[in-house]
């Protein structure tokens, strides 16, 4: 006869120490986390390369990209295994144990839950499609700049004596554009301006100021412009460690976050009205904060 008694113990054991197994990781990859956040705003070269990994995998967040980057900083695109299933790509067997933690969203849809993350060079099977790139004086691009005013929460307006190619005035709340420009330094630049235009947000950020917002609005810009292969200059990062001076991991966080969302939401936006059905990305399941 089974010791019924017995065996509901040692089940109760388990389930314990396994919930406390996983809450130690848990609070480990928070702790990495938070690590990545601090390196990614206080060194240039980090915050340099956070935008590149931005812009190359636009689905990801902030916090992710911050994991990755602790632990695999040779990593480029990476994805879960189901990600990388919808590509029609699988996990190499030795790679299996080799994956960077992530926090994904929970199956049922309620918080997040961990999951292992595998950079492409992990993975094999069919090509990983070619990103979307713009050209100039294509109908791709002019789609994107098209839609790109869309997203200009205040009126647009042309000045060809402007000495850039936009500008944002937050007096009398408009965006400026010189029709002069090439196309991708059109893109780079509205870009940029109607990131300001949004962190202002009409006047009611009252906390507002050009000079506190320019890096976060040149990187929405630098995110895009790397996402969709436009070249433009980077941002001047030597002002880095004192913009953040003083700001706790989670407001850091915040506000790359917002630079996330915002050139998420632009630049997934842009890719709809170009890329016919068939050529769409597949959905990332589980979309990762």
């Amino acid at each position: 006869m089974a010791n019924l008694e017995q065996i509901v113990s040692q089940k109760a054991e388990n389930d314990t120490r396994w919930k406390a197994q996983q809450q130690s990781e848990r609070e480990n990859t928070v702790a990495m986390q938070d690590a990545g956040i601090m390196q990614i705003t206080s060194s240039p070269e980090a915050y340099a390369r956070y935008l590149d990994m931005q812009g190359d995998n636009p689905a990801y967040g902030a916090g992710n990209i911050a994991l990755i980057m602790i632990q695999q900083p040779e990593a480029t695109l990476f994805g879960t295994r189901d990600r990388w299933r919808g590509l029609g790509r699988f996990v190499l067997e030795d790679e299996q144990d080799r994956g960077a933690k992530i926090f994904t969203k929970s199956p049922t849809g309620r918080g997040y839950v961990l999951s292992d993350a595998y950079d492409v060079s992990q993975t094999q099977g069919r090509e990983v499609k070619p990103p979307l790139l713009l050209q100039d004086d294509t109908r791709e691009m002019e789609t994107a700049l098209t839609v790109l005013l869309r997203f200009s929460p205040v009126p647009v307006v042309t000045d060809r004596e402007l000495t850039v190619a936009a500008l944002y005035d937050p007096k009398s709340k408009q965006l400026i554009i010189n029709p002069s420009y090439s196309d991708s330094e059109a893109f780079a630049a509205i870009a940029t301006q109607i990131a300001h235009a949004r962190f202002h947000d009409k006047g009611f950020n009252q906390n507002y100021r050009r000079e506190s917002y320019d890096l976060s609005a040149q990187s929405v810009s630098c995110v895009l412009c790397r996402r969709f292969g436009i070249e433009r200059e980077a941002p001047d990062l030597s002002g880095l460690p004192d913009l953040y001076q003083g700001w706790q991991t989670q407001n850091r966080q915040k506000l790359l976050s917002s630079i996330q969302d915002m050139s998420k939401q632009i630049g997934s936006s842009i890719e709809k009205n170009i890329m016919p059905p068939q050529r769409n990305r597949p959905p990332v399941r589980r979309a990762a904060r």
